[in-house]
């Protein structure tokens, strides 16, 4: 197989001699330009949820362990400017933890390679992961495919949300924007985490 490398390598060395119709096909023939379709996909919070506690709320390519979005935003609530969150992701205004332990849904094999925009092909991954992992298949990044948790062992703090949010009084005074936020995720915590129970249960019961 061609190191790419190699490819401009060849590429250049056609040029240097002065055959730049040669450069162009060998660029078009063993690494030609493939344009990327940027489709921006949004999945309802329940669907998210469903998928992040299947994965165990962990970044299947690292293997390390995430937390539900709700209560990164209600962290933000609590602790201001101390735990940072800018609305449009701003890096300098939003703490680091919102791209290292936020859960995206991500396709395991890239919609631009060919894959399903279906939950066979969603798997749950970092912001960071997410968006480094791109285009690219697992293989052609060297990475490796981790094992889902388990939610007995880890849900992402998913059952604290529900828990700490029991006492409605915990997000008076807070900005409608964030209010409403946590709320769809709270709520589409509530109704994941019952279903994901009777899913466990029917497991061991089996």
């Amino acid at each position: 197989m061609d190191s790419n490398a190699e490819v401009l390598r060849d590429v250049f060395a056609a040029l240097r001699v002065g055959d730049p119709d040669s450069a162009k096909a060998t660029l078009k023939s063993r690494y030609p330009f493939v344009p990327v379709e940027k489709i921006v996909r949004r999945y309802s919070e329940r669907l998210s949820m469903e998928l992040f506690l299947r994965d165990g709320f962990i970044d299947v390519y690292t293997g390390n362990r995430l937390i539900n979005p709700g209560v990164l935003r209600l962290l933000h609530v609590l602790l201001g400017d101390d735990f940072p969150a800018h609305p449009n992701w701003k890096a300098s205004e939003t703490h680091i933890a919102f791209w290292e332990l936020f859960p995206t849904v991500d396709h395991l094999v890239p919609i631009s390679r060919g894959g399903k925009d279906e939950k066979s092909n969603w798997v749950t991954a970092s912001m960071l992961s997410n968006q480094a992992k791109a285009h690219w298949t697992v293989g052609e990044l060297g990475w490796e495919r981790h094992q889902p948790g388990a939610t007995e062992e880890w849900d992402g703090l998913s059952q604290w949300l529900v828990d700490y949010l029991a006492d409605p009084t915990v997000l008076e005074g807070a900005a409608e924007p964030h209010r409403g936020y946590i709320g769809r995720w709270l709520r589409a915590t509530s109704a994941a985490l019952q279903a994901d129970a009777k899913r466990v249960e029917f497991r061991f019961n089996v």
